[in-house]
């Protein structure tokens, strides 16, 4: 299940072969989906498991003659806060579920522009308000500082978009996603986050996997009406800003 509509990352210029840091990769999701359309991918995550898991996949993507390869530079463990890459190393850097995770989130920001080449693209999505704060009401148990790891704050969008122009990007558009997903959060709150097997968790959760195989007709009917108002996630792209021209004296 992809968040970030890759269509949109291509409308910024991204052309096929182009380098690619996807922060907080998790177990690869967009990563793979990046190799699939012909980038060249660092997936970096600050999770173990979350790493290895990565790289067993493109290792079996690649066995399997799914992707080339040199489509994978690497997959690493690091923390958001502090990429261990050069100024301008890529063209491209895209971050999902995760600036709602990090403490310093301005500072993770500005490391993500820092490596990301002037006129670069940038995509990033957090968990939208709305379906976030009835989580948040529901459950102490879902957010930190009880959960490691949980997450430390609510965005609106009016404050992404702020530490967004602030980290030096242009916005570029927005949308939002996953709006059946939402009710599946909601329910986990009520009856307890870790409780996956909760008769009402197990049956929604059989209905997602359902629409995310299937994808029929009336429910992606369904998300493109209530997604504006209930999706799960808001998803942001922007540019970076190319620094001042040097005016000669």
């Amino acid at each position: 299940m992809l968040t970030i509509r890759f269509d949109r990352l291509d409308a910024l210029g991204l052309p096929a072969g182009s380098h690619v840091l996807d922060v907080g990769t998790g177990f690869g999701r967009h990563a793979f989906e990046l190799a699939r359309r012909g980038h060249r991918v660092v997936a970096l995550d600050v999770a173990t498991d979350e790493v290895n898991g990565t790289r067993d996949t493109f290792a079996a993507m690649v066995g399997a003659g799914e992707i080339p390869e040199g489509r994978v530079i690497g997959v690493l463990r690091g923390n958001a806060t502090r990429l261990p890459f050069a100024d301008g190393s890529f063209d491209a850097v895209i971050t999902s579920e995760v600036l709602e995770h990090v403490p310093d989130d301005v500072g993770a920001l500005a490391e993500m522009t820092r490596v990301l080449r002037p006129g670069g693209a940038f995509a990033a999505t957090v968990p939208s308000w709305l379906p976030e704060k009835i989580n948040w009401m529901l459950s102490d148990e879902y957010h930190a500082p009880i959960v490691v790891g949980g997450h430390v704050r609510i965005y609106s969008a009016t404050e992404l978009k702020a530490k967004l122009r602030a980290a030096g990007l242009a916005l570029a558009g927005s949308h939002h996603a996953h709006a059946l997903h939402s009710p599946y959060w909601w329910l986990k709150c009520a009856v307890g986050v870790t409780d996956d097997d909760h008769p009402f968790v197990r049956k929604y959760r059989r209905f997602l996997e359902w629409d995310i195989v299937k994808g029929p007709r009336s429910t992606r009917v369904a998300e493109r009406i209530l997604s504006p108002v209930l999706g799960k996630s808001l998803v942001l792209y922007a540019r970076r800003s190319a620094p001042p021209a040097r005016v000669c004296a």
